[in-house]
């Protein structure tokens, strides 16, 4: 009897495991949505091109993870909250995404991170700055993949106070990602023994940068910092070329300033701005091969959050591949736990607050006289450790790292 018992108890337990088994990966599909920017100012640094950067990853990877497939969806989020809230939520309640990635727009991102938690999803960020993803908003569902605000002021703020530029004025975008990025350059210039002499707040994609320019001008700060990104940034730097600020004296600093803007506006106007990024085309043998087919494919080279895209889609699926499931917190735990070793970055890790901590780079934009073709349009400054650039786990206020502890 007692054998027959345990025959019949190991029987239930093989149909239990064989059922588990088959349902490992949910819906015998692992989907992934890229919410982004598709029509507005941030549509070149992320949009299509971050599209393109998830299928790369994904036809790279052989297009299945566990013999599943993996299938790609996208959506503009047009920067509302709203829409892209809408967007992410059909995307988990009706069509089965697993993962969301992208979101540029902090003030999208920060409730598309609190949904997924909701949720029981997984957020991987790549557009989005704002360091208060990994800071007081924290989420066990969310990694903060390509830069924060905290590494972007961190690594150009000091850099420039010690140089002598040590007062400074603000030119900031209104609203949560400006914000951060304002709050944050401010207090490394600070802490580095320099000075703000003001601020000044712009609608988010602006046209007329007149007024706050002028503002700027007439406070004789040495350092000019925008606080924008995308459009923004663009649109400032001309009409403050055209105002003179740099011919009389002013330096001008793009704390968030990508491949594709100073593209766009040209290395004659753009020659000896600073700039902090996570990843250039042009570092080593790894990042021109990725980026030529991304050229290729796209148009342009690749910008930090497309280059990190492809990174992180690639981390995301090799974690289901290594433990046979798509079930978010054991993705999460496992993503954790391995170091990310390719052309974006190099032993990087994920802390517990969700950052994902890598070498950051100070660039200077070329003289037309030093780039010898359309993209060649950095020099490296200086590269700085993962652990320096982004702010200390016990700094951001995370009560994950508080309930770690």
């Amino acid at each position: 009897m007692k054998l027959l018992l345990a025959a019949a108890a190991a029987g239930l337990a093989l149909a239990a495991s064989g059922t588990a088994a088959n349902a490992q990966i949910s819906d015998d599909v692992v989907k992934i949505g890229v919410l982004t920017d598709m029509s507005s100012l941030y549509a070149d640094a992320t949009g299509k091109g971050s599209v393109a950067a998830v299928e790369m990853a994904v036809a790279d990877y052989g297009g299945k993870v566990k013999g599943k497939p993996v299938q790609v969806v996208a959506a503009d989020h047009q920067n509302k909250p709203d829409v892209g809230v809408s967007i992410a939520r059909n995307w988990y309640d009706n069509d089965k995404v697993d993962a969301i990635v992208d979101v540029p727009t902090s003030s999208v991102a920060l409730p598309i991170s609190a949904l997924t938690r909701e949720k029981n999803k997984i957020n991987i960020n790549s557009g989005g700055g704002s360091s208060d993803i990994t800071g007081p908003a924290c989420s066990p569902n969310t990694v903060h993949w390509t830069y924060d605000t905290y590494a972007l002021s961190n690594v150009a703020g000091k850099a420039m106070v010690k140089r002598g530029d040590d007062t400074w004025f603000f030119v900031t975008a209104d609203y949560a990602f400006g914000q951060a990025l304002e709050r944050d350059a401010a207090n490394v210039v600070k802490e580095s023994g320099g000075k703000v002499l003001g601020d000044v707040r712009h609608p988010l994609n602006s046209s007329d940068f007149s007024s706050f320019l002028l503002q700027a001008q007439a406070s004789k700060a040495k350092v000019v910092a925008l606080a924008n990104a995308g459009g923004d940034t663009t649109n400032a730097l001309k009409q403050a070329s055209e105002f003179g600020l740099t011919q009389g004296g002013q330096k001008m600093i793009a704390l968030l300033m990508e491949i594709t803007d100073t593209h766009s506006l040209g290395i004659k106007a753009t020659q000896g701005l600073i700039v902090t990024d996570a990843f250039y085309w042009d570092m080593n043998d790894e990042t021109r091969a990725f980026s030529k087919r991304f050229y290729d494919k796209v148009g342009h080279m690749p910008t930090m959050i497309q280059a990190g895209l492809y990174s992180a889609t690639m981390h995301y699926l090799k974690a289901i591949e290594a433990i046979g499931t798509d079930e978010a917190p054991k993705v999460m735990e496992q993503m954790r736990k391995t170091p990310i070793n390719d052309f974006f970055a190099k032993n990087g890790h994920i802390r517990i607050d969700g950052r994902m901590v890598h070498d950051m780079y100070l660039f200077e934009v070329k003289k037309p006289e030093e780039s010898k073709g359309e993209w060649d349009l950095y020099k490296l400054i200086a590269t700085v450790p993962g652990d320096e650039a982004f702010r200390p786990l016990d700094k951001g206020g995370c009560p994950l790292v508080k309930a770690a502890n």
